[in-house]
């Protein structure tokens, strides 16, 4: 959704304030596709500071779909949005600084509305997504859910693999 700000940016400096739908369906990232399953209206306001500066406000709230870390069960994740940005439109590309790095949602005299809350929502996303705190996850033998029920599976133990290392630090030990 692309906002005009010509009307903040003119002679005049009228506050923009509109809301608009929140038009995302998926969060695309590297990790994977996660549906948006609710989401409420954007409400977003622009007022002017000086310049070309501008004063950004942008507020949302919605629900994504991601699966759990440990059982790959679907997790509702809400996510509320209140972001605010101090952006100078007029500054060239070579001019912008890191925390003024408005390049990626303003475009000419355009706001992207999603290509600011996608940076908010990245900024925000969790770094762990648990169904429940005591999610007992997948058996690593034959793929049960261990919070849905048991399996006949017997604990592997410690990987093969890794018999190196304990036997490297059996040894380390009795030096």
């Amino acid at each position: 959704m692309l906002i005009n700000l010509s009307d903040v940016l003119s002679d005049q400096h009228k506050t923009v304030e509109e809301t608009v739908p929140f038009t995302m369906e998926t969060i695309r990232m590297k990790s994977g596709e996660y549906p948006v399953v609710s989401s409420g209206p954007v409400r977003v306001r622009v007022e002017h500071v000086k310049g070309k500066e501008l004063l950004i406000h942008a507020a949302a709230r919605l629900v994504a779909v991601i699966p759990c870390d440990r059982c790959l069960e679907d997790v509702r994740h809400e996510f509320v949005l209140d972001s605010t940005k101090h952006v100078d439109v007029g500054l060239s590309d070579a001019e912008l600084t890191e925390e003024l790095d408005e390049s990626n949602f303003i475009d000419g005299y355009h706001l992207d509305v999603d290509k600011l809350l996608y940076n908010e929502i990245l900024s925000g996303w969790p770094e762990k997504v648990l169904c429940r705190e005591d999610c007992k996850g997948l058996c690593k033998v034959c793929g049960q859910n261990l919070n849905t029920g048991s399996c006949d599976c017997e604990e592997p133990g410690l990987d093969p693999r890794m018999s190196v290392v304990r036997d490297l630090f059996k040894n380390f030990k009795e030096v």
